[in-house]
């Protein structure tokens, strides 16, 4: 059975939806970032090796991407709002178990009940919120899941710096109970009910085949940090089985008569396909960037985890920046040269630091982290609202899995390579102004990778504003598009 598309809900009430789904994401979407900057504090207080608290974060990262593929068939069979609840009280249960974890096995344990919640809140969230928006504020909808995703990464180590020198590591999982209460009590009375839409039988096949194909594939990337690189055994192997696994799943699902897990059809749509393709990319340069900057200025310019987060705030206000002015610039400029001028800014904000000393020209690092929140913003937002505006009410799901999924593979995939690159370059590196030129040298490394998006985002197609018309919006199939749309 298929549900008909319901109306747009008011202003008043979209707000509220947002209030509710964001108290639930933000905890998942800070939750990497402040663990991730313990990790050597594990070391410590575990008395474990690098390689084993490693697995806190690589066990949460394969539950994760583990889940997203079943949250598109999930929110259908079960009902949306009903499943986002089900994967935030299961992030809510594994914080506070990581919070009274004994031991190392026991926290890592708990990481995996955490990953499988968190896997789920982000893609159902982008399904409720921008089914409830409707198509003319898609818009709007995705920069408020945006500010969310990028404001993340900056705010977690000054959030995770606090709580580890003030009270202790593990208010870094308790921290997010709060919040995750919240969520669940405002849930029922604000997001849309959202019955069961579909009665598809579970597709095991395809979930026998993309599940472990996506998994390995994490593991494999995950395994490419490693001295050898993804040379080493345990990187290359896993990553071809993944390919396999995955090529596998791929013709089956063009070949199944009732609906795969994921439809990979969608990608064919230039706006979904070349918009997926640009967020796998941005590995290399978003995520490579929130990766190197909080490595170049704690080992570089030897500041602490705290001051490091604060240093990090332009690159938030950048962001904020961008979204503030997004409308305007939707109105007047066609999408395809806003992406292209923000993987332009973004490099622009990226040369500071390849040409950076030890010490000094402060004021231009923070302008350059400003440009690049400014820049991400303007690839990263515009994007995802041409690839989910494409999506017909009955895609949503599956189509958001399908995105995420995307993004949870190629964000890692990207930090890893940048993170070889940088090992590379430091190995040997034996005085601080070696180390520099090693730090130097992979900024050079993201400049040049930042690129790329900037010739795939003239395939996206054109939009432009009727007369008459409004904003532009999704260069979707005509008959799914705005009325005010039209794409060349």
């Amino acid at each position: 059975m298929t549900m008909t598309p319901p109306a747009a809900v008011s202003s008043r009430r979209l707000n509220l939806i947002s209030l509710v789904l964001l108290l639930g994401a933000i905890t998942t979407i800070l939750d990497s970032t402040i663990v991730n900057i313990a990790l050597d504090h594990f070391h410590t207080v575990f008395h474990s090796t690098v390689a084993q608290t490693q697995w806190v974060v690589t066990g949460y990262l394969l539950a994760y991407v583990a889940v997203v593929p079943v949250s598109g068939w999930a929110s259908e069979r079960f009902g949306a709002r009903r499943m986002w609840m089900f994967a935030v009280a299961a992030f809510l249960l594994g914080s506070v178990l990581c919070g009274l974890a004994w031991n190392l096995p026991s926290l890592i344990g708990f990481r995996v009940l955490q990953g499988v919640g968190g896997g789920m809140v982000l893609p159902i969230t982008i399904t409720i919120l921008t089914r409830a928006a409707g198509k003319e504020r898609i818009g709007r909808a995705i920069a408020t899941i945006g500010l969310v995703a990028q404001l993340g990464p900056i705010l977690g180590p000054l959030i995770g710096g606090s709580l580890i020198d003030s009270v202790g590591w593990r208010w870094l999982f308790f921290v997010n109970a709060p919040l995750c209460l919240a969520a669940l009590v405002l849930a029922p009375l604000f997001l849309p009910r959202g019955g069961r839409e579909s009665s598809h039988r579970f597709d095991l096949l395809g979930f026998a085949l993309l599940t472990p194909g996506v998994v390995a594939l994490a593991y494999g990337i995950s395994r490419g940090a490693t001295p050898d690189g993804f040379a080493a055994v345990d990187a290359w192997l896993p990553l071809a089985i993944g390919a396999a696994l995955l090529a596998g799943f791929t013709a089956w699902s063009l070949r199944s008569t009732r609906p795969a897990l994921l439809d990979v059809r969608v990608f064919a749509r230039r706006s979904f396909g070349v918009g997926s393709v640009i967020t796998f990319l941005s590995g290399f340069s978003i995520y490579a960037l929130m990766f190197l900057l909080p490595l170049f200025y704690q080992q570089i310019r030897g500041e602490s985890v705290l001051t490091t987060g604060l240093l990090l705030i332009p690159q938030g206000l950048g962001t904020m920046c961008f979204i503030l002015v997004n409308r305007r610039l939707g109105d007047r400029i066609d999408t395809r040269f806003v992406i292209a001028g923000g993987v332009v800014l973004a490099m622009i904000g990226t040369l500071p630091f390849a040409l950076a000393g030890a010490s000094g020209g402060d004021v231009l690092l923070l302008a350059g982290q400003f440009l690049q929140g400014f820049g991400m913003a303007a690839v990263s937002l515009p994007v995802m609202t041409l690839a989910f505006a494409s999506l017909s009410h009955a895609e949503t799901p599956r189509g958001s899995a399908a995105f995420n999924l995307v993004k949870q593979v190629g964000a890692p995939f990207g930090v890893t390579v940048i993170a070889v690159v940088l090992q590379q370059y430091l190995t040997g590196a034996t005085t601080a102004s070696q180390a520099l030129g090693a730090f130097n040298a992979t900024f050079w490394w993201v400049l040049v990778l930042s690129a790329v998006p900037l010739v795939l985002a003239f395939l996206v197609p054109a939009t432009r504003r009727r007369a008459g018309g409004e904003k532009p919006g999704a260069p979707a199939q005509a008959e799914e598009a705005p009325a005010a749309i039209e794409t060349v």
